[in-house]
């Protein structure tokens, strides 16, 4: 026997782990799940209890049996996945895929790869909970029996290769929900009106911002208001003033990090996840998989010694925070760094942000709350019935803001400091400026990636580990959303302006319902989202996806049978399933939008087999083009469809070559013989220049020519310069190089051993 060996997750955690324990302890990794339900087939037993059919598989077997190998010769076996009811469940498959005996197997948790957390968690094993795997097998086996038996529906009612998804499809329906609520909303004009006052008697320029609190619905009543406002002579006529604080953010949950480096680093929510788990298996952060904001006492009492020797112990203040979302499970901390003391890390420009963020936000969170007065203020004139309100925020002590400040959501104004001079009831304000500006009402938001990760939290739909991978299948592996700005609609609209005595007109041009970076559904994630509402409405209920979770949430304590919450779903599920394949009713989509001014034909928008498209004529004289990404057919205009028959259109040649500019599934591009260019974000296809598509084509063939760094004879390895750096590409497979590695200096057998000791790219654990 060979001592012990310790199994995690991935290969990275096993180097931390295995300094921390030296040569008395092997630490593998078995790179996430070692099997699963087989991909094309079912994979339950539905007669016999819902029972699942696991397999391993191909990219597995090698991996497992070097892990059967080392089992064998181990005295004892530590199971040491991570503590979630993934985790649990990758345990479970460990012990009963290696043939694994309990008197020599033990289960180990931490929640930080830290020596004393790995040798805390060796004193302290336990056995693998039963319930955990359970409940992670319930989530599996019913998200399987829905997307196998939902997905056929789709192929046949509407399109091939499309799929649904329990916490999948419920997160299309609230962007697909969203977008018709914006559709249906009718825009109303108003004036808002602002004056910029001088306190009488103050010495110098001081200037003071004041907004009216009442909105006007036309120029005419904003004309006749400032009207009344010459010559009139404002006074202050009430000061509020009020102490209070604020108070710090608690320390991140999955989610809240989720939202928080959307916010301020701009991160998508897997990336976020993605370099959040870089940093725990380095041992920089605790486990980010998590609904809790508490702290451990270590913590507490490390945080409160940096921020007396740092800021002074006034600035001090421990505190424990609940945690309030919806269904919240886990028992362990919230995300915070391993040791506090460690202000900065190593590591990529992206981690270090990202750890800057965590570490920022945990201190913070035991600081002292801020003091602050807010000051109102109300001024008027005699003979007009309206009030002018000045707000202002004065931080008497800045507290926890001296390390940190939330980023607001968009419905929440930010609140900066502003310092007013002294003024006092009956104080005259000397009428600078006032103007009344033409706004109109907005519509709510379109989700960004952080916004429905927030909704999909209040509504308790789904987990931590659930937002990442749901987000990126509807938008890569379903092509349902896209990420995308949208222009907004640009409206000529004219001010007003009272100034030394005058009201003058100004004219501008207000941009309407403009969004940057936002989901925005296909029209495929559209016509899915409607046919499932109409058919399989209970599935698509936020209130039923929810209580599923709860159900989860009580086989995970022990309460309820996973086969008899299956069980209870699955019937009726079954029955509605049958009934709905068995009709004859498909899904169609078509709207006429018009004629063709400058020839009488017709346009249509439909829905095909290839997806979206606009049709001009009937017959053999039909012509056709396809809507462009993030372009619906129920909002679709005339004018919209004709600028669509536009394209492609030859821009001239090059080289004897035609040079083509169009529009594809990924936006417009350059057709350039056998070669497609993208063109940069935000290029019209239909005004870029010649010279413009030159200087693209030669860009890329430049950088097409520096992307194979080295090839070897008779050989299919290549290193190749990718997006991300270089990387070793062979038998269809990319690998990543080591870091530190001289790509330029590799040689064969060294691109050889790569491979033979690295899992390709992409192949990372399921968490459904």
């Amino acid at each position: 026997m060979e001592g012990n060996l310790v199994i995690v997750e991935s290969p990275a955690k096993a180097g931390t782990i295995q300094k921390f324990l030296g040569k008395d302890y092997i630490v593998k990794s078995s790179f996430g799940h070692i099997r699963d339900l087989k991909e094309n087939s079912l994979s339950i037993e539905v007669e016999n209890r819902f029972k699942p059919e696991y397999v391993i598989p191909d990219d597995k077997k090698k991996v497992v049996a070097d892990l059967k190998k080392a089992a064998g010769k181990a005295e004892t076996v530590w199971l040491a996945s991570d503590e979630d009811r993934e985790g649990e469940a990758i345990s479970w498959h460990l012990f009963e895929t290696l043939g694994l005996k309990k008197e020599n197997t033990r289960r180990i948790v931490f929640h930080e790869i830290t020596k004393d957390a790995i040798l805390n968690a060796i004193s302290n094993p336990r056995d693998i909970d039963m319930n955990l795997v359970d409940a992670q097998q319930a989530r599996r086996i019913l998200d399987r029996l829905v997307g196998f038996e939902l997905s056929p529906i789709l192929w046949r009612k509407i399109q091939p290769k499309l799929s649904a998804g329990r916490v999948q499809s419920v997160a299309l329906r609230l962007i697909v929900d969203r977008e018709r609520e914006i559709l249906e909303f009718k825009k109303e004009q108003y004036y808002r009106t602002d004056a910029i006052f001088h306190p009488a008697g103050t010495p110098g320029n001081i200037e003071v911002k004041a907004s009216l609190d009442r909105k006007f619905p036309d120029m005419d009543t904003a004309r006749a208001f400032l009207e009344k406002c010459n010559g009139a002579i404002f006074r202050i006529t009430g000061i509020d003033k009020k102490a209070g604080n604020r108070y710090p953010a608690p320390p991140f949950t999955t989610s809240s990090l989720q939202q928080e480096a959307a916010k301020k680093l701009h991160f998508s929510v897997s990336q976020t996840m993605s370099i959040a788990q870089k940093l725990y298996e380095e041992g920089f952060i605790t486990y980010m998989r998590t609904d809790s904001t508490n702290l451990s006492s270590l913590a507490l009492g490390a945080a409160k010694k940096y921020i007396c020797s740092t800021f002074g112990e006034n600035y001090s203040k421990p505190r424990q925070y609940k945690t309030r979302s919806k269904g919240a499970q886990e028992a362990h901390e919230a995300i915070r760094p391993t040791y506090i003391e460690n202000t900065e890390i190593p590591g990529t420009s992206q981690e270090k942000r990202l750890y800057d963020l965590i570490w920022k936000r945990t201190v913070a969170s035991q600081m002292a709350d801020a003091d602050v007065l807010r000051t109102s203020i109300k001024a008027g004139a005699e003979g007009i019935g309206e009030t002018f309100q000045i707000q202002a925020t004065q931080i008497l002590f800045d507290g926890f803001l001296k390390l940190y400040i939330e980023t607001p959501d968009e419905t929440q104004p930010e609140e900066d400091e502003t310092i007013l001079p002294e003024m006092h009831t009956g104080d005259i304000l000397e009428n600078i400026r006032m103007s009344a500006e033409c706004r109109f009402t907005a519509p709510p938001s379109r989700y960004t990636e952080a916004s429905l990760v927030k909704k999909l939290e209040e509504l308790g739909i789904g987990r931590p580990s659930t937002y990442a991978p749901t987000i990126s299948t509807l938008k890569k592996s379903r092509g349902y959303i896209i990420s995308g700005d949208k222009p907004g609609e640009k409206v000529q609209v004219t001010d007003l302006v009272l100034q030394d005595g005058e009201i003058r007109t100004a004219g501008r041009t207000e941009t309407v319902g403009a969004e940057k970076n936002r989901l925005l559904p296909q029209e495929i994630g559209m016509i899915v989202t409607d046919y499932l509402v109409e058919n399989f409405r209970t599935i698509l209920d936020y209130g039923f996806t929810a209580n599923v979770e709860k159900e989860f949430d009580r086989i995970a304590d022990g309460k309820l049978e996973w086969d008899n919450v299956i069980a209870d779903f699955y019937t009726p599920f079954h029955e509605k399933v049958e009934e709905t394949i068995n009709n004859n009713v498909y899904s169609h989509v078509s709207r006429e939008l018009g004629t063709d001014p400058k020839d009488g034909q017709p346009i249509v928008a439909r829905y095909g087999h290839y997806g979206a498209y606009v049709q001009k004529g009937e017959g053999e004289n039909r012509v056709f083009a396809s809507l462009a990404p993030g372009q619906l057919i129920e909002s679709l205009t005339l004018d919209d469809a004709l600028k669509l028959f536009e394209l492609p259109r030859t821009v001239g040649e090059h080289e004897g070559i035609s040079i083509i500019c169009t529009k594809g599934r990924f936006g417009p591009y350059i057709k350039y013989g056998t070669r497609n260019i993208s063109l940069p974000k935000g290029t019209d296809p239909l005004s870029i220049d010649l010279q413009s598509c030159i200087r693209l084509i030669e860009q890329s063939a430049d950088k097409e020519a520096n992307r194979i760094i080295a090839e070897f004879k008779d050989s299919d390895i290549q290193i190749i310069n990718g997006n991300y750096g270089p990387y070793i590409k062979h038998a269809g497979n990319n690998y990543r190089i080591p870091k530190g590695s001289d790509a330029t200096a590799l040689t064969e057998e060294d691109c050889k051993n790569i491979v033979a000791n690295r899992e390709p790219t992409g192949r990372r654990r399921k968490k459904q």
